[in-house]
């Protein structure tokens, strides 16, 4: 698929009425070589419960979803509302199009606007595209979780890593 970032191509916090999209993003996207083990809602009602209205970032060209950042508290604790734990995913047709850079840039600003110190993540070493973009953006490795997965017949680390704002 070919297209370029115009004025069509909003980011924008996601609805109620974008559970469907989103649950079949998840399913072309969430695989062994990304997450250790993937979720698949099987209902919009399990989905909205797991992904409330609010907790991600959309990317939309047109109608059509094309990524999300999704972010939340690593904890319930008071003590650690400063810190949003992020997950993105973007349609494969419109990866290497900017979408996650995009979404970043989104959420960073919108993160400062509510207080928000830092940004972290887990990735897997065998996800080296994502590990290369993270990089690039200017995350940084805070651990390694050596072998901490396995998964098809090999050993997997897990990457955590810190974006400060």
């Amino acid at each position: 698929m070919s297209f370029s970032l115009t004025s069509e191509t909003v980011i924008r916090p996601s609805t109620m009425k974008d559970a469907r999209q989103l649950m079949q993003l998840d399913q072309l996207v969430w695989n062994h070589l990304n997450t250790p083990s993937v979720f698949y809602c099987s209902s919009r009602r399990q989905y909205l419960q797991a992904c409330p209205p609010g907790s991600q970032l959309l990317a939309l060209h047109g109608d059509q979803v094309c990524g999300y950042v999704g972010f939340g508290y690593p904890q319930s604790f008071a003590v650690s509302q400063h810190v949003y734990d992020i997950h993105i995913a973007v349609h494969p047709d419109y990866r290497r199009h900017g979408i996650a850079m995009r979404l970043l840039d989104a959420l960073c600003e919108y993160a400062r606007a509510r207080h928000i110190r830092k940004l972290t993540l887990r990735v897997l070493s065998t996800n080296t595209e994502a590990v290369q973009f993270y990089d690039k953006y200017g995350f940084v490795e805070n651990g390694r979780l050596q072998e901490q997965f396995y998964i098809h017949g090999r050993y997997v680390d897990d990457i955590l890593m810190t974006y400060w704002l």
